[in-house]
Order: structure tokens, then C-alpha cells, then sequence
């Protein structure tokens, strides 16, 4: 797969992969590990860096050869994305990681479905920008609303293939082909990552397969039976669906055609 570039981070892998929901520390180090991924998003929130026990999430990061993708999960204002954003920043700077200077937007509309609040994205998304961060931002399948946040600056805009958690797949092919469309309108290179609702690795196949720049996971692994083996299949499912894309899918047909032609088949009478 040729190299993926989100403003000024260049990516080899096109698979982003979370860090939040797993049974174990150990068990996301092996998922990851066995994921192939280059980045890997973190939730920024006190709450989510730090457990129970008082063990960092980031002792069982490699930040040397991860970058993180600090993300504004659990933030419901403009406001609040805004200063999580900050704060992410400050804490890769002084780790040292490359990841200091991007950050995945989330704002949320309400704490039952998840959504994303369209106008509180754009509002964060604008002065993130001002503030000089590149800039992906989760939105839904609604092309209008991708297209705002991508004129409000978004280096990348970050589609739902269905809600949060929800295991459901890619729930509308359309929307998600018109988002993309929509987006790369004059600027084909423009980068459109499907995040949220992937289950197992056919919605990754599918994501990419409709042209989708990557996809970005977290529950889809860290909840499956095993972790490490939907790692193993969400790896090959993305290098699966990016070549599909890129190979070009037959048109459908309404009737069956024959792999072999009919004309010139010799018939045999017995007896003959």
C-alpha cells in the first residue's frame, strides 16, 4: 500500500487503532503489536490515562515506535474538545512523541447515542486550526456536515460507519461513497478515514473497498473473544480492501454471465 499523509504526518499503515476498553494493559500491547499499526489513538481525559490501580497507560506504550493520535473522547462542548486538545499536546511534547501537533475531534451531541454535534465540530475544528493543530475530525455519514468541517479547515474529516461501539458495520455504503465524493471534489488526495462502528474485519474490507483513505478501531478488537487474532484479521482486512479498491470491482448484472463462452463448446452424442 503506498503512504498516507494527513497534513504534515506521513503514514505508512493505513489501520489506526485505540487503546481504551481491552481486558489488560498486556493484552492491548499484544492486539496492537499484532494490529501492524503505526498510530494509535489515546484518550486524553485524566480518567482514561490513568486506571484504577494508578498504572499509565503510557507504560505500556512504545512511544518510540508508536504515534500517538491524542483524541477529545468524552467531550460534549466545543470548549471542552478545545482544552483536551491542549492538554494532549503538552503531554506528547514533553513524551517526546511525534504526535504532538494533531489531534482526533471529537464533540459530542449527547451521552445516549454518541452522535457528533455538527456545529460544536466545526466551532472546535476552526480554532484548533487557528491554534495550529492538524486537525481530524469525527463526524457522521452526512456529506453536508463532512464538508462543512472539512471548509472549517479539517486536515481530515473522519465519517461514522455507524455509532460508537455499536458493532454494526458500515450501515450506509451511500452516505460514506457521497462523503467521500464529496470531499475529494477537486482534491482527490484529501484524506477520509471511517471511524466508529466497525465489528469485524469485512466492515474494514468494506470501508476500504468504497475508497476510503483508513479506518480507525477500537471496540471492534479490544471486545472481541480474541483481540489479538481480530488484530491479525483487521490487518489483512485493510491491505485486503485498499487493493480491491485500487484493482477496480467488476460492474454488477441483473443476470448471470458464463465464465466460459458457449460458442465453439463441441457437442458429444454418444455414439458418434
Amino acid at each position: 500500500m503506498n503512504s498516507l499523509r494527513i497534513g504534515k504526518f506521513e503514514l505508512a499503515n493505513r489501520l489506526f487503532v485505540g487503546t481504551g476498553k481491552y481486558e489488560s494493559y498486556p493484552i492491548m500491547q499484544q492486539a496492537l503489536e499484532a494490529s501492524g499499526c503505526q498510530v494509535v489513538t489515546v484518550a486524553v481525559r485524566r480518567e482514561r490515562l490513568i486506571d484504577k490501580e494508578g498504572k499509565s497507560l503510557f507504560d505500556f506504550l512504545d512511544l518510540k515506535k508508536y504515534t500517538i493520535l491524542p483524541n477529545t473522547a468524552g467531550c460534549f462542548t466545543a470548549d471542552d474538545a478545545i482544552r483536551v486538545a491542549m492538554l494532549g499536546r503538552d503531554l506528547l511534547e514533553k513524551q517526546g512523541n511525534a504526535g504532538a501537533g494533531w489531534v482526533k475531534l471529537e464533540v459530542l451531541g449527547d451521552k445516549k447515542t454518541l452522535l457528533p454535534d455538527p456545529v460544536g465540530t466545526i466551532e472546535a475544528t476552526k480554532e484548533l486550526v487557528k491554534e495550529g493543530f492538524t486537525v481530524l475530525a469525527y463526524t457522521s455519514d452526512d456529506p453536508r456536515s463532512a464538508v462543512r468541517i472539512k471548509e472549517a479547515g479539517a486536515a481530515s474529516v473522519m465519517p461514522a460507519g455507524s455509532p460508537i461501539g455499536s458493532g454494526q458495520g458500515i450501515l450506509n455504503p451511500l452516505n460514506i461513497s457521497l462523503c467521500l465524493e464529496l470531499l475529494k471534489d477537486g482534491d482527490p488526495t484529501f484524506p477520509v478515514i471511517v471511524d466508529a462502528g466497525v465489528g469485524t474485519a469485512s466492515d474494514t474490507a468494506i470501508a476500504m473497498e468504497l475508497g476510503a483513505d483508513g479506518v480507525l478501531l477500537n471496540t471492534g478488537i479490544a471486545h472481541a473473544k480474541d483481540a489479538v487474532k481480530m488484530a491479525i484479521a483487521m490487518k489483512h482486512a485493510i491491505e485486503a480492501g485498499r487493493l480491491s479498491y485500487q484493482a477496480g470491482r467488476i460492474p454488477k448484472k441483473r443476470y448471470a454471465t458464463a465464465s466460459s463462452p458457449f460458442e465453439g463448446v463441441i457437442s458429444y452424442i454418444p455414439g458418434e
